[in-house]
């Protein structure tokens, strides 16, 4: 009789045992539960986002410069006044506007004699005269046929030395805001799917940084740390990168 005794008290400190480990290992799990959870919801995710547009040129800057020779500054200045005109009324007659037509002041240089050994000497041979000229206009086709037809100044006795146009965007701060919208939108599209595998979700955007924004041409793939403006090519692409963090919840 007291051995079935012993064997219950001993079944019953086994069953405690039991019943208290169980709660022990119950509240690890639940414990360990809380802060996976609570660490998800301090986690946090930087993903890059980009987006690209392709654009065309829609102002174009055409600089030149011509210059004279003379014995003296008199006779000097009136031929390059008078090569002035000739010059305007070429840009007028192809299509550009006076508005869109600025000329620099006149540059006189003295030229000397020069000496035996190759070196210049004291007294002034006569001067040069040279004057800047920029066309800037949103008539791009305008400009770029007018640029191609200024060997007809030759056969007019003027001296210009054409530079390749410029090409620039007038409405590039509006096409930045545009295109970091959508470089954020991106970033938060490729959080979203890095997440979502894992079973998490995309909370609010605790910060965006802008990154490099490349105005390049259409069909290039330059890139720079510290962004590029092309003005070479009429036909652009641009570029915008966004840095952005996520909470994980």
């Amino acid at each position: 009789m007291n051995n079935i005794r012993e064997i219950k008290d001993y079944q019953i400190v086994i069953l405690g045992l039991l019943i208290a480990l169980g709660a022990i290992i119950s509240t690890f799990v639940l414990a360990h539960g809380i802060v996976s959870y609570q660490k998800l919801q301090n986690q946090t995710l930087s993903v890059t986002g980009s987006a690209s547009q392709e654009i065309n040129s829609d102002l174009a800057v055409w600089k030149a410069f011509y210059e004279v020779r003379s014995k003296d500054l008199k006779s000097g200045y009136a031929k390059i006044n008078a090569d002035k005109k000739v010059l305007n009324d070429f840009l007028i007659a192809n299509g550009m506007q006076q508005n869109d037509i600025q000329f620099s002041p006149v540059s006189s240089f003295p030229v000397y004699k020069k000496l035996g050994n190759g070196y210049d000497s004291n007294e002034i041979d006569g001067y040069r005269l040279s004057q800047n000229v920029q066309v800037s206009s949103k008539n791009v086709d305008a400009v770029d046929k007018m640029s191609q037809q200024t060997v007809q100044l030759v056969d007019k006795n003027v001296e210009v030395t054409s530079n390749n146009i410029e090409y620039y965007v007038s409405n590039l701060d509006e096409l930045k805001i545009k295109m970091l919208a959508a470089a954020t939108k991106d970033a938060k599209e490729r959080a979203k799917s890095m997440v979502q595998s894992t079973g998490g979700h995309i909370g609010s955007m605790n910060s965006a940084k802008m990154g490099v924004f490349q105005i390049v041409a259409k069909d290039s793939t330059d890139v720079s740390d510290y962004g590029i403006y092309n003005t070479s090519a009429r036909y652009k692409k641009i570029n915008a990168v966004v840095n952005a963090t996520f909470t994980i919840k």
